[in-house]
């Protein structure tokens, strides 16, 4: 039997990642040693002992094999956050394919050779008289900058080294005199950064809040959640509440009963732009005793998070996907709002989705995970009708006021009765009476999508692929090509259904939009949240503050001013082009834009006063436009889930994209080709039999289906030549199988600029 070796991390930070040291794997653990597990090993030459983890196992011995030291012991006892989140690292690995270095660089918070943040006083040393004598020798000598700190010194005792710095203008120089002197001294303090800057709020003001009294519904499912973690049998929730119904109070009072156990809990929110009406919400609740962990953080704030975590500073964390990670140790509780959003599916290698993964996180430290939306992902709507997730449904408003009235407008009728104008004749009289009432309201351009399909104006029709369901996307050269089997057409100069010329992209955006809106109503008082508006730091939240305080009239926006804002002062929405999402060249397009559209509806009238929305759209009997203006979520699952069945799409059936980047295109699409002939059946014999044998396990239907290779949607970014291949089986673990034998086939190319990612069940179109 060959010998085994093991890489190992000794060092987990991020400047050591890349620098793992080799150890062979004693016969007595080659059957029990896993890639993640943390062992016991041998250092240098002074017989230290540390520890470390597994990140690869092979046989390649890779230094002199006479001088390879063998691992001591797996090590279980006393295993910390840390060991924990390299095993999470490890699953991370395997499950959605990348190497453990990027597996650990993903959970693992980098370690900051920052400073902390230095706070320093001046303490006055000498008695009240001893200072006044110095103090009128000061004066005698003119020294006026050391006469003014020394005035200061004679009223307080201590004071705040900026203030002497800064206000009093006294120089470095001058207090180091006063320091040989006797008469102060300089004491530095350190502490870590904390990012929660909320100067309206204090530790008073959040003891001071009326506690929300709960529905009988909404204690319910807390008290449910909570009765079966403290019974030892924590599992996974999905609360399905309609727009407004309180899912967040239902959240926090989960948190406050976790905390009270002496645990803590990590909120995800799918977009930074949510981050300040959450954590309002949570630190009235929990003071600072909450924080917050995003992208906007620096290096040296994220880094400090993660060390108060740790040291038991904070009880609470909110941030999105990336929060997950945060090393409490003592976890009770992952919250995890609107589930259903695209943003928790990392776009980056390990392309993981934090639902998964937050789930296998709870797993292994005995918590609870609580999803919640809406408008539910299908994926963890199907879990909960087949009883893998526990459902709970709000079908009421915590106000007690109703679901907006919903208007749908039919753009085609608007053209053809004359208006050209991206507001339809609804929308324009609606505004106007919101104005003149002083009431707020919100236009939603729902852009996602857009890029390159082409539709009709006069009838709404979409030019589609013939082969598949899905829009052909606009190419330069003026050709429509199909992203999932390669068929293409010139672009028709007009509409092959009904004639018209109005056939072509849609270019509005959220600027044209505002200044159409003030050519309207000329004293209307706007706000804009899009990606040019948001660059800074602070800007999302400047935003919905000035929002928020009725310093505008009208926000206008694209997706992310309809997830989970909360204003009562608004009692209109307005959705332009509703349908531009379906547009997409992906079977999620009805899905995305149900979500959108029911979100969007349901920032209306959620204040004391009765909402109104106006969904303008080309396609008005799309089931995905009805179902959302009747706001009927059930209706709408059942008849996707159908097409899902059908086409063998999630959550259905699970899908493994393999997509191939390469500078040269030749040897791109021959890579692409090569693997996808390796999973048709020329792989090695052992491992291709295994993984023929998972397909077929269970019958026709997880028999695999292998779809292209072809260019991907954008076929060249950069000058580097991308291409895709899908593979489709009912099993995940069939899909794991072949994510596994074709990482064995890469190995075994010797790619010079070529690249291969996985991304299993893939949320946006490749």
């Amino acid at each position: 039997m060959s010998e085994l070796y093991a890489d190992i991390i000794v060092d987990i930070s991020h400047e050591k990642l890349d620098k793992p040291f080799q150890y062979r794997v004693p016969e007595r653990l080659r059957d029990s040693l896993e890639i993640g597990m943390c062992v016991t090993v041998p250092f240098g030459n002074g017989g230290r002992r540390l520890k470390g983890y597994v990140i690869e196992i092979g046989e390649e011995c890779k230094f002199d094999p006479q001088r390879t030291k063998d691992i001591l012991e797996i090590t279980t006892k006393n295993a910390g956050v840390e060991d924990r989140l390299i095993a999470l690292a490890g699953w991370i690995r395997k499950n959605y394919g990348s190497t453990m270095i990027q597996a650990l660089k993903t959970v693992i918070p980098a370690k900051q050779t920052v400073k902390r943040l230095e706070h320093r006083t001046l303490q006055r040393l000498m008695n009240r008289e001893e200072i006044i004598s110095l103090l009128g020798e000061s004066r005698r000598k003119k020294q006026v900058a050391k006469e003014r700190l020394l005035r200061e010194l004679v009223e307080q005792e201590e004071i705040p080294y900026e203030w002497v710095t800064g206000k009093l203008g006294v120089s470095a120089q001058t207090v180091r005199g006063l320091e040989k002197a006797g008469a102060v001294r300089v004491v530095s303090t350190e502490s870590l950064r904390d990012p929660v800057r909320l100067a309206q709020e204090n530790e008073e003001a959040h003891a001071r809040q009326t506690r929300p009294v709960l529905s009988a519904e909404q204690r319910r499912i807390a008290e449910e959640i909570l009765a079966d973690f403290d019974a030892g049998s924590p599992g996974t929730y999905l609360i399905h509440g309609i727009t407004g119904s309180g899912k967040t109070e239902v959240y926090m009072q989960i948190v406050e009963e976790m905390v009270r156990r002496g645990r803590q809990a990590i909120v995800l929110i799918p977009e930074i732009a949510l981050t300040y009406q959450t954590l309002l919400r949570f630190y009235r609740r929990f003071g600072s005793r909450v924080s917050v962990m995003n992208s906007t953080l620096s290096p040296g704030e994220k880094y400090d998070q993660c060390e108060r975590a740790k040291n038991g500073e904070i009880d609470v964390i909110i941030g999105p996907r990336s929060a997950l990670f945060t090393p409490f140790p003592k976890l009770g509780v992952i919250i995890m709002d609107e589930e259903h959003e695209n943003s928790y599916k990392s776009e980056a290698t390990p392309k993981y989705h934090a639902r998964e993964t937050a789930a296998r996180l709870a797993g292994m430290c005995g918590a609870t995970l609580v999803l919640g939306s809406a408008t539910p992902s299908m994926e963890a709507y199907y879990r909960a009708q087949s009883g893998e997730y526990k459902l709970y449904t709000l079908k009421e408003r915590l106000t007690g006021g109703q679901l907006p009235t919903v208007y749908t407008i039919d753009l085609r009728q608007e053209l053809k009765e004359g208006n050209r104008s991206i507001f339809s004749r609804k929308l324009q009289e609606l505004l106007a009476d919101r104005l003149q009432k002083g009431e707020q309201s919100i236009l939603f351009l729902n852009r996602r999508g857009y890029a390159g399909f082409i539709s009709c104006r006069a009838c709404g029709h979409v030019m589609k692929c013939p082969h598949c369901d899905v829009s052909l996307s606009e190419h330069k050269g003026g050709r429509l090509i199909c992203h999932y089997c390669g068929y293409s057409e010139p672009k028709p100069s007009a509409c092959p259904k009904c004639g018209s010329r109005y056939i072509s992209g849609f270019k509005a955006g959220t600027q044209q939009i505002e200044e159409k809106l003030r050519e309207l109503f000329p004293n209307v008082r706007t706000l804009r949240m899009d990606g040019d508006t948001t660059k800074t730091k602070d800007s999302y939240e400047q935003i919905l503050s000035a929002f928020s305080n009725r310093e505008a009239d009208v926000l206008i926006g694209t997706q992310m001013i309809v997830k989970g804002h909360d204003f009562p002062g608004v009692t209109l929405v307005g959705v332009l082009a509703a349908d531009l999402s379906l547009g997409a060249n992906d079977y999620r397009a009805g899905e995305r834009t149900f979500q959108l559209l029911t979100q969007a509806v349901g920032r209306a009238g959620r204040g004391a006063l009765p909402g109104e929305a106006v969904i303008q759209t080309y396609q008005p009997e799309h089931y995905a436009v009805t179902y959302a203006a009747e706001q009927d979520y059930e209706g709408f699952y059942n008849e996707e889930i159908l097409y899902r069945e059908l086409g063998g799409y999630p959550p259905a059936a699970h899908m493994l994209a393999v997509q191939i980047f390469a500078r040269e295109e030749s040897r791109g699409q021959s890579l692409a080709e090569a693997l996808a002939e390796c999973v048709r059946g020329k792989m090695p014999a052992e491992r291709g039999q295994e993984m023929k044998d998972a397909a077929q396990t269970g019958g026709e239907r997880d028999r695999m289906q292998i779809i292209g290779p072809a260019p991907a949607a954008i076929g060249r970014i950069n000058d580097i030549f991308r291409f895709v291949f899908y593979v489709k089986s009912a099993k995940y673990d069939t899909l794991v199988k072949v994510k596994d034998v074709l990482e064995e086939k890469i190995q075994g190319e010797q790619l010079r600029t070529e690249l291969v990612q996985f991304d299993f069940d893939p949320v946006n179109t490749l």
